[in-house]
């Protein structure tokens, strides 16, 4: 038994250093106590798009609606290997779904908030029957993920196209997330944005208003793949707008650290689960 746990050890700490390894990671973690309520649920036409869904573990709601992307510089991850983290999410008090979108070169900028946004609009019309609450949607995502989510959140024309009034989303959280990359000076935004027309349009911060959704961005102090500064900006922005934002830097976490977080193994590490689900609860009328 020690030696289990000694090697279940080892292996946390190697994918604590490189998130790409996540499903290793996923395999060996201790999980929260939650229900997959749906799987391999299409929520559009294409083969990709398709989503798991987790509630806790008891009662039957109506809960709050969770939509988390994961991260993965728009060209990998697997909703799968996030089950631990919609298993986190879901036992704090979310209908929580993870879906899948889009990666580079199958897609680049706009499709992947495209896929989102049939995400989003899935959870409006079948949350209801798993317990859910349509009416008070939120959304959060780590790394590209979180740009998604802000996006989503924030530019109107992706809820829109999807049939989805843009208010059904009460407030976005974001980890590590990329909101401020110009100019286009590294392969991953290059190849992802390269091809947009409107650069600017790109940007989240470019489509903050004072009615925009309140939001909790985190980040890690540590953090050299996405830097702090990418947070800083776009929570001044929300600031000047008159929005509501809680920003937060923690110390000692890399880009990884805050999503890792998440986990039951590494929350002692910073409170990053407690803090983003009391900001969201707050703002979807829930009791802390």
């Amino acid at each position: 038994m020690v030696g289990s746990m000694g090697r279940q050890a080892a292996l946390a700490a190697w994918a604590r250093k490189n998130l790409a390894p996540v499903a290793l990671f996923g395999a060996v973690i201790p999980k929260d106590p939650a229900r997959r309520v749906a799987a391999d649920a299409a929520f559009g036409p294409l083969p990709r798009l398709k989503l798991d869904a987790y509630a806790p573990a008891r009662g039957d709601g109506p809960w709050p609606v969770l939509v988390f992307f994961y991260g993965g510089s728009w060209d990998a991850g697997n909703r799968r290997d996030y089950g631990w983290a919609g298993r986190a999410l879901a036992a704090q008090g979310f209908l929580t779904l993870v879906p899948d979108y889009r990666l580079h070169p199958e897609a680049t900028y706009p499709g992947f908030l495209e896929d989102g946004a049939l995400a989003v609009r899935w959870a409006v019309d079948h949350a209801r029957a798993l317990g859910g609450d349509p009416d008070r949607i939120v959304l959060a995502g780590h790394s590209a993920g979180a740009y998604n989510a802000a996006m989503l959140a924030l530019d109107d024309r992706y809820l829109t196209a999807a049939g989805v009034e843009p208010k059904a989303v009460r407030a976005f959280a974001g980890l590590s997330g990329p909101y401020a990359f110009l100019p286009l000076d590294k392969p991953v935004t290059q190849r992802t944005f390269g091809g947009a027309g409107d650069l600017a349009a790109t940007q989240p911060g470019s489509h903050v208003r004072p009615d925009s959704p309140p939001a909790f961005l985190a980040t890690g102090e540590d953090d050299t793949l996405v830097r702090p500064r990418n947070t800083r900006r776009l929570a001044a922005a929300l600031r000047e707008a008159g929005v509501a934002v809680e920003e937060r830097c923690y110390a000692g976490l890399a880009h990884a650290g805050p999503m890792l977080a998440l986990s039951r193994p590494f929350r002692r590490k910073a409170p990053v689960l407690a803090e983003m689900i009391g900001f969201l609860k707050a703002w979807t009328g829930e009791r802390p």
